[in-house]
């Protein structure tokens, strides 16, 4: 068995949760004993930096362009063809896999990206002998939007979780000196995007009544107005971390109070599942694909208010419910890892090929 890789996605974006997952699967293929090649351009990723050497033969195409094109280059022999994101080989010799990570496009965008991203999609899809999603929930929305495509054709595997992500002994001496010392008190974590259906603004709400409380995000982006003016609001109660680095992340999910991710649209969700496997109790959306991926170690909100999340805020004060919540968390955790997600992959990998070869 043959696999070409197309990293493409390591050129588009320099972090973030499908650059993870590409890592991932390349990182074990190196003692896996299958024969396989990557195709990559440019980039300033640094999840693929970290990786180090890999079979790998360089692109020239400009990305821009690179991007929405079919794969060009000439492949001898049977091959397996996996690009991190919509591209697809039209060889006769060649049998294309795509992963689907989530339909945040087609449900949340009115403009020109969201037609461009549904034809490069369409068209993988069209020419893909396997398809595999990154959740239950992302495989009924791809039914949903693309009811053609044969349901013998698609695999859910779950995506992992590092293990730079655990409970640590001494975590208030580790966190002195790196944040300001206003943070030794009682802080809600948020991590990732924010945009609007990430409702980041019912967490800067709450906060007004929960005035215990302060307030750590991480990433996103630099603040816009209407963000910067909400925030206001809650005075020196607020640090934006805008990057850092895993053993970092690891050490607030440790330090936080809860994480808060009230996300009404997730293809998976990493930091519920990041923060569970440090110990930090979790607040999420019942919505999407988070329910599926937390199972009953989170307390969910339903609907996303902020009356709501004050409530499951205040539910967290009470010690043996927290103590249950990080244990349920834990054990939550442990069904998730990046090994199991590898052997699934190449199970489905094998038998697409034999479909596809004999």
């Amino acid at each position: 068995m043959r696999i070409v890789y197309d990293n493409i996605i390591f050129s588009l974006q320099s972090a973030g949760g499908i650059s993870v997952y590409w890592s991932e699967l390349l990182k074990r293929m190196s003692g896996s004993g299958v024969d396989w090649m990557c195709y990559e351009a440019d980039h300033r990723n640094r999840f693929r930096k970290a990786l180090g050497d890999i079979p790998l033969k360089r692109e020239t195409v400009p990305v821009p362009l690179l991007r929405y094109a079919p794969f060009y280059h000439r492949l001898s022999g049977n091959t397996l063809f996996h690009s991190s994101y919509y591209r697809v080989s039209l060889q006769k010799n060649v049998a294309n896999i795509t992963t689907v990570y989530d339909f945040t496009y087609e449900h949340y965008r009115r403009n020109p990206a969201r037609f461009l991203h549904r034809s490069q999609k369409g068209f993988a899809l069209k020419h893909s002998s396997g398809i595999i999603c990154i959740s239950e929930h992302t495989r009924r929305d791809l039914l949903a939007f693309f009811p053609h495509l044969s349901p013998e054709s698609i695999r859910v595997i779950h995506l992992g979780i590092g293990s730079e992500f655990a409970p640590l002994e001494d975590k208030a001496s580790l966190i002195e000196g790196w944040l300001p010392e206003s943070t030794r008190r009682k802080f809600l974590l948020f991590v990732g995007d924010r945009r609007y259906y990430k409702n980041f603004h019912t967490v800067i709400r709450a906060l007004r009544e929960a005035r215990e409380f302060q307030l750590v995000f991480v990433g996103g982006g630099p603040l816009v107005r209407s963000e910067r003016k909400l925030l206001s609001t809650l005075g020196e109660r607020v640090i934006h971390l805008q990057q850092i680095d895993n053993a970092r992340l690891n050490l607030l999910y440790n330090h936080a109070f809860c994480l808060v991710y009230p996300s009404a649209y997730e293809g998976f969700g990493f930091p519920v599942l990041e923060a569970m496997r440090a110990g930090c109790p979790v607040i999420a959306a019942n919505s999407s694909s988070l329910p599926e991926v937390a199972g009953d170690a989170a307390l969910f909100l339903e609907p996303i208010e902020v009356r709501a999340l004050v409530q499951q805020i205040g539910r967290l004060e009470d010690p043996e419910l927290r103590r249950q919540m990080i244990q349920k968390g834990l054990k939550r955790a442990e069904l998730f890892s990046w090994d199991r997600c590898f052997q699934q992959t190449i199970q489905f990998y094998e038998e697409i090929y034999r479909k596809e070869f004999g």
